[in-house]
């Protein structure tokens, strides 16, 4: 399933251009996390979001990808990953999945959040449990990327992580395995694939240049999903919640620089021990 591919490496300009372009998506996203609300639609999310990425000189990379009719993805409770916005009205309570992804002169830059309609104090105990644990595997996933080390690292390095808060919080957590990261470039969507789970192969050994997107989903329960008839939106089987988070990553011989994050990582990254090497 995850045949040895070659990496496409980019150069440090090219690397400065993914930049620009997760730039847009990180501020979009920011954007949307504060406006939504109760009573918005995910329509309304995606009007919005279609219209500040093209303020600021891009273009959503979902709109039109594949037939796909939103420039957002946005997932609710049950719903993995790939909901079409549209007509359904949010409520207090509801755990959302947010994935945006933008271009700039050609280049790509994809993230995703999960967040609770009415913040933090309106989620349940178990919804942040999931949500933050999902989001905690993504960065340790991002921290096993380096120069030299093998690229199925990140998916060990993310289910150890998922396996860890389970226990901890007394959980059940499913790890939806038909889904996974990718390489991103002058394609929203290259090879080679990046697994969330431990798999035989070690995959190919990172090279100084390589960017890559690192996307966990993880459920409440069941791992097992089904796409609606949409041919779209992936739910899981048993109705349980679930969270995404992603960032698009680049390695460099410095360290990591995380294309999508506002800060670039410098935070998460510095708190982890990892090299945060932004190329100004």
């Amino acid at each position: 399933m995850f045949g040895r591919r070659g990496l496409d490496v980019k150069t440090t300009d090219q690397i400065r251009k993914m930049r620009v372009a997760g730039l847009v998506v990180g501020e979009t996203l920011e954007l949307i996390s504060g406006q939504a609300s109760a009573g918005m639609t995910t329509g309304d999310l995606d009007r919005t979001a279609e219209e500040f990425i093209r303020s600021k000189g891009a273009t959503p990379s979902f709109l039109g990808y594949h037939g796909f009719t939103g420039s957002l993805c946005v997932s609710v409770n049950e719903e993995v990953v790939h909901g079409i916005p549209g007509p359904r009205t949010l409520r207090v309570g509801d755990l959302v999945s947010i994935d945006c992804g933008a271009i700039v002169d050609g280049w790509h830059g994809d993230a995703a959040i999960s967040l609770i309609i009415g913040g933090r104090e309106a989620g349940s105990a178990r919804d942040l449990a999931l949500m933050d644990a999902t989001e905690t595997s993504l960065w340790a996933g991002i921290s096993a990327l380096a120069v030299g080390s093998p690229l199925y690292d990140v998916g060990a390095a993310v289910q150890d992580c998922i396996v860890d808060a389970a226990r901890a919080d007394g959980a059940t957590y499913g790890i939806v395995e038909e889904y996974v990261g990718h390489g991103i470039g002058t394609e929203m969507h290259q090879d080679p694939q990046v697994p969330n789970y431990r798999v035989r192969d070690r995959g190919p050994t990172l090279k100084s240049g390589v960017t890559v997107a690192i996307e966990p989903m993880v459920t409440l329960g069941s791992a097992e999903t089904d796409v609606l008839d949409d041919e779209w939106t992936v739910v899981t089987q048993d109705g349980s919640r679930a969270a995404h988070w992603e960032q698009s990553v680049a390695v460099t011989d410095a360290g990591i620089w995380v294309l999508t994050a506002l800060d670039g990582g410098e935070k998460r990254l510095g708190a982890l021990g990892v090299a945060y090497a932004p190329l100004t």
